[in-house]
C-alpha cells in the first residue's frame, strides 16, 4: 500500500527567489545614490518652501526709469542703486545712475546737501568710465557730473577746485566726441561746459549741432541746456519756450517748471510799472504752482516750489504771502537752517524785525527747543498741532549765507536800547562777517564793499550806544540794505 506524504497546506518551507533579491539590491543602491545627490544639493528634498526669485538688474533699471519719468528722483536713485548692486559691472547702469543723481541735486536746498549728492554722482560716473573706457555716453555723463560739481556757490572758498572740475569736464566732453562725434548728449553736455566757462559763442555752436540731431526732440537735456544758454544771454522769452519743450518730454520734472517760472519773474522784474508787471509775475506763479501740485500728486516732499513762490511775492511786495509760503516749505524740512534764513529775510523786509531775529539766529548760529518754533514765526511750540521743537544746526558763514549774518547783526544793533542792549551779540556777529571778508576777499567779489559798509553801519550804531547811550537818529534796521536775494540757480 502506497502512502503519499501529507502536503504542507499551511506551512511552506522558505524558498529563495533570485529575481526578488536582485530587485531589492537595485532599490537599495538607488536609495544610496539619491541620498548622496541630496547631500551634494543636486536633488532637493520634497516639500521645501519655494525659493524667492531674485530680480534682475534690468528689472531694477526699468523701475528706475519709470520713477525718473514720474519725477520721483530719490526713488529712481534707489532703484538704480539696486541695479548696480545686482550687476556691478554694467557701465550703462552706472552712467544712468550718475545722470539721475546729478539732476536730483537741483531739488536740494543747502549747499551741503547738493555737494554730497553731486559727489555721489561723480563717483558713479567715474565707475561707468572705468568699466567702459571707450563708451562715448559714459564720458559725456562724466563731463555732465563734473560740470555740475564745478559750482562756485558750493566751493566758494576753493575756486581752484571749481576750475579743476571745469577743466576735467571739458576733457571728458572732448573725449566723448572723439569716440562718437554724432553723440547728441555729448554735444549738449559739451555746450553746457563751454557755457560755464563763459565761452558763449562756442557753446552756441555745439548746442545748435545737438538740436539738429534726429533724437534731439526726445532728449530733455538738449532743450534744458539750450534754455540755459538763452537764459544766460538774457533772452528770457526764448528760454521759456525751450523749457516748455523740455517739460513736454519730462512733464513731471518739476525743476524745469521752477526754471521757466524764474524766467517769467526775471521778465517781470525788468518792467518798471508794478501793475504792468503783475500779469507776468502771475504767470511765474502758475509755473511754481504746477510744480507744487505735481509734487503733491507723486508724493514728493519738495520745499522748492514754495520758496520760489515766496520770492515772487517778495518782489511784488506782498510779504505776508511770501512768509506763509516759506513757512509751508518749513513744514517739509523743519530742520533746514537755510529756509529759516529765508524766512528771516522776508520778516526783515516786512518790517517784522523782532520776528526776524529768531529766524536769523536759527540760520546763523543754530537754535533748539522753543526758539526753533519762534524761528518758524510761532509764538511757541504747539505740539498738539504738530509744531514740535527741533534742533537746528547752524549754517557756516560763506558768500551764500553772509546775507543772513549781516542782516542778523544789523537788526540786533538797530533794536538795541540802553535798557535792552543787544550790541554784545551784534558786535560778535558783525565781527564774524568782517573776519570772513578779511580772510576771503576774493570769494565775495563785487559785494565786498557793500557788505563792509553794512558791517560798519551796524558797528557805528553800537559804538554810539556804548559811548553815550544815545542812538544815531537814523538807527533803524533799514540801515542794512538787503537786495533781493535770489538763491543760486541749481544749474552751475
Amino acid at each position: 500500500m502506497n502512502v503519499y506524504p501529507r502536503r504542507p497546506l499551511f506551512n511552506r518551507k522558505p524558498q529563495s527567489n533570485i529575481y526578488r533579491m536582485f530587485l531589492w539590491v537595485v532599490m537599495i543602491l538607488a536609495l544610496i545614490w539619491m541620498l548622496q545627490q541630496m547631500n551634494k544639493g543636486d536633488i532637493q528634498p520634497l516639500f521645501l518652501a519655494t525659493p524667492t526669485p531674485t530680480r534682475s538688474a534690468g528689472s531694477h533699471a526699468l523701475e528706475g526709469d519709470a520713477n525718473f519719468t514720474a519725477g520721483k528722483l530719490d526713488a529712481a536713485i534707489l532703484s538704480y542703486g539696486e541695479a548696480v548692486r545686482v550687476d556691478p559691472n554694467n557701465a550703462e547702469t552706472w552712467a544712468k545712475l550718475a545722470r539721475i543723481q546729478t539732476y536730483s541735486s537741483a531739488f536740494l536746498i543747502t549747499n551741503e546737501q547738493k555737494k554730497e549728492r553731486l559727489l555721489e554722482a561723480l563717483e558713479s560716473a567715474r565707475k561707468a568710465v572705468e568699466l567702459a573706457p571707450d563708451d562715448s555716453t559714459a564720458h559725456a555723463i562724466l563731463a555732465f557730473a563734473l560740470d555740475w560739481n564745478a559750482d562756485s556757490s558750493i566751493y566758494s572758498n576753493d575756486l581752484r577746485q571749481v576750475q579743476a572740475y571745469l577743466t576735467e569736464a571739458e576733457q571728458e566732453a572732448v573725449r566723448a566726441l572723439q569716440l562718437e562725434s554724432s553723440n547728441t548728449l555729448a554735444l549738449a553736455f559739451y555746450a553746457e561746459v563751454l557755457l560755464d566757462q563763459q565761452k558763449w559763442s562756442q557753446a552756441e555752436q555745439y548746442i545748435d549741432q545737438a538740436l539738429l540731431r534726429e533724437d534731439a526732440d526726445e532728449l530733455m537735456d538738449v532743450h534744458r541746456i539750450n534754455a540755459y544758454l538763452l537764459e544766460t544771454l538774457g533772452q528770457y522769452n526764448l528760454a521759456i519756450t525751450e523749457y516748455d519743450k523740455a517739460i513736454e518730454i519730462e512733464p513731471n520734472f518739476t525743476f524745469l517748471y521752477l526754471r521757466a517760472g524764474a524766467n517769467y519773474r526775471r521778465l517781470a522784474f525788468e518792467i518798471p510799472n508794478v501793475d504792468a508787471a503783475r500779469p507776468v509775475y502771475e504767470k511765474s506763479l502758475e509755473y511754481f504752482d504746477k510744480a507744487a501740485r505735481i509734487n503733491e500728486q507723486i508724493g514728493v516732499n519738495d520745499p522748492g516750489p514754495y520758496l520760489s513762490i515766496s520770492r515772487t511775492y517778495s518782489q511784488l511786495g506782498e510779504y505776508f504771502a511770501a512768509a506763509r509760503n516759506v513757512q509751508k516749505a518749513l513744514e517739509y524740512e523743519p530742520t533746514n537752517a537755510d529756509i529759516y534764513g529765508q524766512l528771516g529775510i522776508v520778516f526783515f523786509r516786512s518790517r517784522n524785525y523782532e520776528g526776524s531775529v529768531f529766524s536769523l539766529k536759527c540760520a546763523t548760529y543754530g537754535c533748539s527747543g522753543e526758539d526753533s518754533c519762534k524761528g518758524r514765526g510761532l509764538e511757541r511750540c504747539f505740539e498738539d498741532l504738530g509744531e514740535n521743537p527741533v534742533e537746528i544746526e547752524p549754517l557756516g558763514l560763506s558768500p551764500n549765507t553772509v546775507v543772513y549774518y549781516y542782516t542778523y547783526g544789523s537788526v540786533l544793533a538797530a533794536l538795541s536800547r540802553p535798557r535792552d542792549n543787544k550790541c554784545g551779540e551784534a558786535m560778535q556777529v558783525l565781527g564774524d562777517v568782517r573776519n570772513e571778508l578779511t580772510a576771503n576777499p576774493e570769494a565775495f567779489a563785487d559785494g565786498y564793499q557793500t557788505i563792509l559798509s553794512i558791517v560798519q553801519a551796524g558797528e557805528s550804531i553800537c559804538d554810539s550806544l556804548n559811548e553815550d547811550g544815545i542812538l544815531p537818529v537814523n538807527s533803524t534796521p533799514e540801515d542794512a540794505i538787503v537786495n533781493d536775494r535770489m538763491t543760486p540757480t541749481p544749474t552751475p
